[in-house]
C-alpha cells in the first residue's frame, strides 16, 4: 500500500517509533529513520538505535536511512527533509515519536525540566513541520503537488486527562494539538494533510512508572506493534482528505476523538456578575456536569 512512498519517522530508534518503521518498511515504504539515541531523561546521545531499526528493515527486504540528530533544532530538520528529498527524490510523510520525560510535580519541577521536554515535544513537532511544509509547498508550485502529503503529529491523553507529574509534558501534548488544528487550516491548500495521534502502548515512558499492575497491563495488551498500522494508513493515499483529526490508537482500537468543544452555555441578556454567576452558574451551565474534574 506503501510503495514508492518515502516517509520520515522521527523517534523511530525505539518504542512505538521503532515499532512504526518498521511496519512502513514492510507496506513497501522508503523509511528515513531518525533518532537522537538518548536516554528517556534526554541524556547520552547514540546513533545505535537508529541504524539497528535500519538494518532490520533492510534485512527485511526494505530501504531505509538512518538520519541522526536533534529534531527540535531547525537547521537539522531542514537537513534532515532535504537529505532524504536528494537522495529518494520526494517525501511523502512523517510522523514524529521524538520524546522525553523529566517528571516532577508542578510545585517543584524546575525551569530546565519543563524547557526540556517542551523544547522536544513541542518545538520538535513545530521544527519538522515547519520544514516540511516550506519543502512541500515549493514542490508544489503551480501545478500543486502530484498527490496529498501527510504530517502525523504525535500527542498524548496526558493532553486531554492529565497525568500528574507531567505538567511539562502535558502542556507539550496540548500544544501539539492546537499546532495541528492550525497548521491543518494553513496546509489545506497546498495539499498537505495534517493531523495528530494519541497512542497508548507499552514503551519505555510505560516501563518507567511504578504501577506493576498497569504496566503488566499494557505490556501484555498494548504493544507498540498494534498503533503502528493506523500510521501506515494515514501515510497512505486511502487517507486522502483526512485532515484536521485527533485519532486515538490503543490496543485493538482505533478511534476519532473530539476536539474541545463548548458542552453548554447560558446567556444573560444583562451580561454576568460575580454575584449573578455564584448564583445560578451551577444550575445552568454546569447542570448535569461534573465540575470536579481530577
Amino acid at each position: 500500500m506503501l510503495t514508492d512512498k518515502v516517509c520520515i519517522v522521527a523517534g523511530g530508534g525505539n518504542g512505538i517509533g521503532r515499532a512504526t518503521a518498521l511496519e512502513l518498511g514492510n507496506a513497501g515504504a522508503t523509511v528515513v529513520v531518525n533518532d537522537l539515541g538518548v536516554s528517556l531523561t534526554g541524556e547520552a546521545e547514540t546513533e545505535q538505535p537508529a541504524q539497528q531499526v535500519v538494518d532490520a528493515i533492510e534485512d527485511a527486504g526494505g530501504a531505509a536511512m538512518a538520519h541522526y540528530g536533534d529534531i527540535s533544532s531547525l537547521e537539522y530538520t531542514e537537513a534532515l527533509v532535504a537529505d532524504a528529498f536528494d537522495a529518494y527524490g520526494r517525501v511523502d510523510g512523517a510522523v514524529n515519536f521524538a520524546g522525553i520525560l523529566q517528571d516532577s510535580i508542578c510545585y517543584k519541577m524546575t525551569g530546565e525540566q519543563f524547557d526540556a521536554v517542551i523544547n522536544v515535544h513541542l518545538r520538535g513537532h513545530f521544527a519538522l513541520l515547519r520544514n516540511l511544509a516550506a519543502h512541500w509547498r515549493e514542490q508544489a508550485g503551480s501545478d500543486g503537488l502530484d498527490s496529498q502529503r501527510s504530517f502525523l503529529a504525535v500527542s498524548s491523553t496526558a493532553a486531554t486527562n492529565g497525568n500528574v507529574g507531567q505538567v511539562n509534558y502535558a502542556a507539550a501534548k496540548g500544544g501539539i494539538l492546537a499546532m495541528v488544528r492550525t497548521a491543518a487550516k494553513e496546509l489545506h491548500r497546498t495539499n498537505v494533510r495534517v493531523n495528530a495521534l494519541l497512542p497508548s502502548a507499552y514503551t519505555r515512558m510505560i516501563a518507567s512508572m511504578p504501577d506493576e499492575e498497569f504496566k503488566q497491563n499494557y505490556q501484555e495488551n498494548k504493544p507498540p506493534e498494534k498503533i503502528a498500522p493506523l500510521v501506515g494508513y494515514m501515510m497512505s493515499d486511502e487517507a486522502t482528505d483526512i485532515t484536521g483529526c485527533s485519532l486515538r490508537a490503543s490496543g485493538d482500537m482505533v478511534g476519532l476523538m473530539n476536539d474541545p468543544h463548548t458542552v453548554r452555555a447560558a446567556v444573560n441578556d444583562d451580561g454576568w456578575t460575580i454575584e449573578s454567576l455564584a448564583k445560578s452558574f451551577r444550575e445552568t451551565v454546569g447542570d448535569g456536569e461534573e465540575l470536579t474534574r481530577v
